[in-house]
């Protein structure tokens, strides 16, 4: 509101120090904990490349594998149309809206999520908050590289860090979702088949905590009310085969 430079990074900062003085009343303590300054990150050996072979071919694989597939890729897509059209990076000349070099984007996502499996870590995959970046003018891939070099550092303070409260990070979350509602104004709501598929995908994601569900469910309903309304040109064999794969994936896994 007030258009501070740095604003979220500074509202995280104060919330935070305020919590140092003030007790949870579940608990009794400070809202933040501060349990020392430096750390020395830990070896990785135990978790490096642990990878059960033995499991390959099993049934049990491919329904991880294809639900991490599902997961990783609509969570990166939606990430990635939500925070380049808040930005003005989509095309809006191009065909339905085309992001450039989307091919890029989507290749240093599976770099990341193949070398953070291999380090034994979660999906490493990317992140909404990407558009706080946005917000503070970030345009380029300068904005996410600074990013990187603070989360390396972050290795060495992580005490530090742990102590923000999730009360410090939050409004930063609902301000990050406010940069992104702009984008619904493209929405043609007059138009029910692209309307309540549009609705669904929004209020399904904060509900079930999870971006993937929400495009999912997105799919499956613009493919369902199209085919209610009779509007069958308008549904592509790429959406038929996505919805009947998102509702097996609902049954069977």
């Amino acid at each position: 509101m007030a258009k501070v430079r740095g604003g979220i990074l500074w509202g995280i900062l104060l919330t935070t120090l305020i919590g140092l003085f003030i007790k949870d009343p579940a608990t009794g303590e400070a809202i933040t904990k501060l349990n020392g300054v430096v750390s020395t990150p830990e070896s990785v050996a135990p978790i490096f490349c642990q990878f059960e072979w033995s499991e390959i071919l099993s049934l049990d694989m491919v329904v991880v594998v294809f639900t991490f597939l599902f997961i990783d890729m609509f969570d990166t897509m939606g990430t990635i149309i939500g925070v380049c059209q808040s930005a003005g990076l989509a095309d809006p000349n191009a065909k339905k809206n085309d992001i450039p070099d989307m091919d890029k984007m989507f290749m240093a996502d599976s770099v990341a999520t193949i070398c953070g499996a291999c380090l034994g870590t979660s999906t490493t995959t990317t992140y909404v908050e990407s558009a706080s970046g946005v917000g503070e003018g970030g345009r380029t891939g300068l904005t996410a590289f600074s990013t990187a070099l603070c989360f390396a550092l972050a290795l060495f303070f992580s005490p530090l860090f742990l102590a923000i409260p999730s009360a410090a990070t939050a409004p930063a979350l609902i301000i990050v979702g406010v940069m992104m509602m702009p984008a619904i104004k493209r929405i043609h709501w007059e138009d029910y088949c692209r309307a309540i598929p549009a609705f669904l995908t929004i209020i399904i994601m904060p509900l079930a905590y999870s971006i993937s569900d929400g495009i999912l469910i997105g799919v499956i309903a613009y493919v369902a009310c199209h085919a209610v309304a009779g509007k069958f040109k308008d549904i592509s064999i790429t959406m038929w085969v996505l919805a009947v794969l998102f509702i097996c994936k609902y049954i069977f896994i």
